[in-house]
């Protein structure tokens, strides 16, 4: 999502509300809250010098409903920001939750994901599951999913619907020069030991290839940290679902431990607290959607990666820490 500039007046309320969400939890405020409001600051809300996050105002909803009046874009935003505060430290904190939901309320803010996180504090995690991933399904296909099996669409090509003409495609693509896009796509799926699109054990290209192309372009890798990183990339950069079907399936299965899919494995521990909002802003300030029915990676195959990157308007990423 592209704003404008935010003031130093808007941040400060924001990254204030930010902070009495972390402190809704009852106990001091950890590392993760620390690095998750200054990385807001930093990449989000452009403000880089910020150094003491006990220096900002203790912002109430009311005050926070003042703060951003008129600003009903910047107000869906901030809800966001607050929504990833209630689960940072690896859990769904039901006081924090809380405090998310009156800062919500307070600015007529109602939206699926937050319906997703009170369920899912609420115990219904099965439901939870499958809202994302009807929301995801929905979110990679750029329309209603309706009538359509989300596990028979993600894996199509057994048995008789195997494609071999297809995966010589994709592998030819190991012949282009070591540079370009189409290589470095090659490479990907070559050293993550993943299936050309055809092959009875790939994904579908329609998701497949979208994706993997996003970790090349973001340079983000299959690591639990990487796959929540390059979903919140995708999640800045399409504009469908964006929390209810790349943000919070990706932080549920890998980092609060929650089983998304039959494809991905949940774990904990996967969010870096100061690179997840960098992910944020790389993907928000891409100029091409990936996942825009219109893209096609076989238009880009042969250019060069470096200069799609530029092209593209791609930072490059922080590292590991």
């Amino acid at each position: 999502m592209r704003m404008r500039e935010v003031d130093r007046h808007h941040s400060d309320a924001i990254l204030g509300a930010m902070r009495q969400v972390a402190l809704a939890g009852g106990h001091a405020i950890t590392y993760a809250d620390t690095a998750s409001i200054l990385a807001a600051g930093r990449y989000l809300l452009r403000r880089p010098g910020l150094g003491d996050i006990d220096t900002l105002p203790a912002v109430a909803p009311a005050d926070l409903v003042a703060a951003l009046k008129g600003e009903g874009a910047l107000a869906r935003e901030a809800v966001k920001y607050l929504a990833i505060m209630a689960l940072v430290d690896g859990a769904l904190d039901h006081a924090k939750l809380a405090r998310v939901l009156e800062y919500a309320r307070a600015l007529d803010v109602e939206e699926d994901y937050l319906t997703e996180l009170v369920e899912a504090a609420s115990g219904h995690l099965a439901w939870v599951m499958a809202d994302m991933t009807r929301k995801n399904f929905d979110s990679v296909i750029s329309k209603s999913s309706k009538g359509l099996d989300p596990a028979a669409w993600i894996t199509p090509y057994g048995g008789a619907n195997a494609d071999p003409a297809l995966v010589a495609r994709y592998e030819a693509l190991g012949k282009l020069p070591a540079n370009s896009f189409g290589k470095a796509l090659w490479d990907f799926d070559k050293n993550n030991g993943y299936a050309f699109p055809g092959d009875p054990q790939a994904l579908n290209a329609l998701f497949g290839t979208p994706h993997d192309s996003t970790h090349v372009i973001s340079g983000y890798d299959t690591s639990l940290r990487g796959e929540i990183l390059v979903s919140t990339f995708t999640a800045a950069m399409h504009p469908i679902n964006p929390m209810a079907g790349h943000i919070l399936p990706v932080i549920f299965n890998g980092h609060l431990g929650v089983k998304f899919n039959d494809v991905a494995t949940p774990a904990r521990g996967g969010f870096d607290s100061d690179e997840f909002w960098h992910a944020w802003a790389r993907g928000r300030d891409m100029t091409v959607d990936l996942f825009a029915p219109g893209w096609n990676a076989w238009d880009w195959i042969e250019r060069d990666l470096d200069e799609l990157r530029h092209d593209w308007n791609v930072t490059p990423p922080g590292r590991p820490r």
